[in-house]
């Protein structure tokens, strides 16, 4: 291998240090790991070092050559060549040498990688893909490290959000606009960093009601990335188009427009040519292709403010066949990708049907499925919920059940334009849960505010600020801190 490519003596300077002076061990680990050493005596010492650290033993030439001997990895030259090397009393830059040529190390073994499975395996090429995002993913992640900060350091980044959020005149709206005004009101709106789950049972309305919150973004020059996994990219503009135009759905599917409706959708396409959204509507993809298309995108676009995945069972975790792994995975994936795009990520999902068995069929946080990493990662979680839905079925299931018997049967139920409808915050990492009443205008699957409707239910003891989550981004838009 190249000499560009690894520093022997910098490395012996480097553990040289550590055993003359043990008390650098504690920030030179924090740093440095042990693939990143190039020679394998001195990978095998810097690992003695490190379980003698972690034993409280001391890190001296007995100790680690007593070890070495006992893993039968001892090597008396390279020993004697870092006992005999001169000490150096700043570490940094040569501990910054180390990791600059050790992530070149793993570059050129990627490249490798890359040409076993593409020429010797014979990989299929979206698979490639996969396998070069995920090690390249892993490279990055592991070429970074993070100390921590000093308590004026926080002081001063969080002093500087404050006076940011008073110069804006104590506005509740701090985070991206759900287009909502009680949910704004609840969430302070949606945070850098976020990911917030979507969830509802089938034909509740969760897509209808993410499309009016991007409606909402690109009607404000704001931009929104969609992967839209179950619907085509043109169902997808024809709901929009129903939610600016106020043309029916129905309608707007068969073309039957008179002059004014007309007049009205080419308004309407014409500002959906200048907005700022993008749609993916490949049916398959996993969350390393969907991790490489945003990034790549928000690069592109640094003017993106949300991205949304419709939905997100649909998504797929490249290299694992467990389902609970695999999810655990994908959620986890969003919400780094969240944190490292420092916008909001929304996700659809799924409920159980068991919960249609229930009285109440109002969602519960067990009811999303596969639930356990969903409900660890997320930040906030909505539920859609209308009731109006479950009697419209209960009204078929006894028309049903009349015809089978041959008895007359005479309809109940009225179809309503307009139907009440609750977003359910059934966790919120730093905020109230509660209950958020909206109007759901079924002909153009329209969400609207209740203009009747001034308070909201909030259950502030139910705030889950559980330890194992209190390391993620809060919700609203402070600085990363």
């Amino acid at each position: 291998m190249e000499e560009s490519l690894y520093n022997i003596a910098f490395e012996r300077s480097v553990l040289s240090s550590i055993v003359f002076e043990p008390s650098q061990f504690d920030d030179i680990e924090t740093q440095l790991s042990v693939d990143d050493f190039y020679v394998a005596a001195h990978q095998n010492i810097f690992s003695v070092m490190q379980d003698l650290s972690a034993r409280d033993k001391p890190i001296d030439e007995e100790f680690i050559k007593k070890e070495l001997l006992k893993r039968k990895a001892f090597d008396e030259n390279a020993l004697l060549d870092i006992l005999t090397a001169n000490p150096i009393s700043n570490t940094s830059a040569y501990v910054e040498e180390i990791k600059d040529k050790a992530l070149k190390r793993h570059l050129l073994t990627l490249t490798t990688e890359i040409k076993r499975v593409t020429v010797e395996e014979e990989l299929p090429g979206d698979e490639v893909i996969d396998i070069v995002e995920r090690k390249l993913y892993e490279i990055t992640q592991n070429s970074q490290s993070s100390d921590f900060q000093d308590a004026p350091e926080v002081t001063t980044k969080t002093m500087a959000y404050i006076e940011e959020m008073k110069a804006r005149g104590n506005a509740i709206l701090v985070g991206v606009d759900t287009g909502f005004a009680e949910l704004n009101k609840m969430t302070t709106g949606f945070g850098k960093g976020d990911l917030i789950i979507l969830a509802a049972r089938p034909a509740m309305g969760k897509t209808s009601l993410v499309l009016n919150m991007v409606q909402n973004l690109i009607n404000n020059g704001k931009g929104v990335a969609f992967f839209s996994l179950e619907m085509p990219s043109e169902q997808l503009m024809l709901r929009l188009l129903s939610i600016k135009t106020s043309i029916y759905l129905t309608k707007l599917r068969v073309g039957d427009l008179n002059e004014e409706e007309t007049r009205r959708l080419k308004d309407a396409t014409d500002a959906m040519h200048r907005s700022k959204l993008f749609i993916d509507d490949s049916s398959t993809v996993n969350i390393n292709q969907l991790r490489s298309k945003l990034r790549k995108l928000k690069s592109q676009h640094p003017e993106i403010e949300l991205a949304v995945i419709d939905y997100l069972q649909l998504l797929s975790a490249a290299g694992t066949k467990d389902r609970h792994q695999e999810v655990s995975e994908i959620s986890r994936g969003l919400k780094m990708l969240a944190r490292e795009l420092e916008i909001p990520i929304i996700a659809l999902s799924q409920l159980n049907r068991g919960l249609e068995s229930r009285n109440d069929k109002r969602p519960m946080l067990s009811d999303i499925r596969e639930s356990g990493s969903i409900e660890q990662d997320a930040d906030i979680i909505l539920f859609v919920y209308r009731d109006d839905v479950y009697l419209y079925k209960e009204e078929k299931e006894r028309e049903k059940e009349a015809l089978k018997e041959g008895k007359e049967f005479i309809s109940q139920y009225v179809e309503k334009d307009e139907e009440d409808a609750e977003i359910i915050i059934g966790k919120q990492r730093n905020g109230p849960t509660g209950h958020v009443k909206l109007t759901f205008q079924k002909k153009y699957t329209r969400f609207v505010d209740t203009p009747t409707y001034n308070k909201t239910e909030i259950v502030y003891e139910n705030i889950d600020m559980s330890d194992a989550e209190m390391e993620v981004t809060p919700n609203v838009s402070m600085p990363t801190i």
